[in-house]
């Protein structure tokens, strides 16, 4: 076997042994990414969603912007997942909207809806530092 074939060979197989030791075994958990604060300061500014978007009194958003004719608002809800996914998807419902679709996970849930001229999507995650926190993503655009 020459130098050149040897060389490649090794090379083939140490390649080859990298890549299955970077191939998580069966009993790993996929990383979830890391839990950040979600308890921030109260927006003071309109958060630019319609007047009749419901706003619970558990929920307190932090942050808002508007990307083109999106608006985008970012909080948290002061309670566990199930119990936000559940108080938020009534509330949603009371305040006259139409649930397009939803899914309940683990550790995050979302809220598709229609209605005051407008789709959008509620996306719960239970990705909090704060115990019985959950981070809530609420996305609005013209339907």
């Amino acid at each position: 076997m020459s130098y050149r074939h040897t060389a490649l060979v090794l090379l083939l197989g140490s390649t080859l042994a990298l890549a299955a030791a970077g191939c998580g075994g069966e009993g790993e958990k996929e990383s979830e990414g890391a839990k950040t604060a979600c308890k921030a300061a109260a927006l003071t500014k309109p958060t630019g969603l319609p007047a009749a978007f419901p706003v619970p009194g558990e929920l307190t958003f932090t942050q808002a912007q508007k990307d083109g004719p999106t608006v985008v608002v970012d909080g948290y809800w002061t309670a566990d997942l199930d119990e936000a996914y559940k108080e938020y998807k009534d509330e949603v419902e009371k305040a006259g909207y139409t649930v397009t679709s939803d899914e309940k996970e683990e550790d995050d849930a979302e809220i598709n809806y229609k209605g005051s001229g407008k789709v959008g999507q509620i996306a719960l995650k239970e990705n909090c530092t704060e115990d019985g926190t959950t981070r809530v993503h609420v996305t609005n655009r013209p339907a």
